[in-house]
């Protein structure tokens, strides 16, 4: 698997809770044409917010990170903050199924 991950770090929470709905929205609207696996944001109480996203192939990364750019500038256009980023692979990850094994009978 392939990542890509962006740190944000917002003036306060509350620019980062905005700002988290707007990549919500955004990013989850370019699931199926940049195949994404995974998307993870989440937000830190000193403003901070992390975007992780996963890719099977490195193919569909670059493509994302080719034409997800206007995003990125739209952002920036609308919100001051400080960015990180990094490509890269994942060397290990885990993720646990939720489901109920309850059974209720009427």
């Amino acid at each position: 698997m392939y990542a890509k991950v962006y740190n944000l770090k917002f003036a306060g929470l509350s620019e980062a809770k905005v700002a988290a709905t707007f990549c919500s929205e955004n990013l989850g609207k370019k699931i199926v044409s940049f195949n994404i696996r995974s998307l993870n944001i989440s937000i830190g109480k000193c403003g901070s917010l992390a975007i992780s996203l996963k890719f099977e192939n490195g193919s569909d990364l670059k493509k994302f990170e080719e034409q997800a750019s206007s995003f990125f500038v739209e952002l920036k256009d609308t919100f001051v903050y400080k960015e990180t980023n990094f490509s890269g692979i994942f060397v290990y990850n885990y993720d646990s199924e939720i489901i109920s094994t309850d059974i209720s009978v009427n």
